[in-house]
C-alpha cells in the first residue's frame, strides 16, 4: 500500500472524528440551553434491518480484483 493511500485514509479518519466532535459539541450546547423539564429521553426501538444493503450494491471495477470496487445504487440500469 502506498504512503499516499495510507495518508489519505488517515486524513479521512481524522476528518470523520472532527466532524463527529463538532456534532457532539453542538448537541451538548443545545441540551445545555434546554430547561431540564423539557428534555425528553427517547424510547429504545428494536433495530431495523439495514435498508441500505438493498438500496446499494458493490461492483468490481477491475475483473477478479476484490480490492477495486465501488458501491452503486442497486436499481441502476445495467448499461
Amino acid at each position: 500500500m502506498s504512503i499516499l493511500l495510507i495518508l489519505e485514509e488517515e486524513i479521512f479518519r481524522v476528518t470523520e472524528a472532527i466532524n463527529l466532535l463538532v456534532c457532539m459539541t453542538k448537541t451538548t450546547v443545545q441540551v445545555g440551553k434546554t430547561p431540564p423539564d423539557q428534555l425528553e429521553i427517547p424510547e429504545l426501538q428494536a433495530p431495523q434491518k439495514n435498508l441500505k444493503f438493498k438500496e446499494h450494491k458493490e461492483v468490481e471495477l477491475v475483473h477478479n480484483d476484490p480490492e477495486k470496487t465501488a458501491i452503486i445504487r442497486a436499481n441502476l440500469d445495467p448499461k
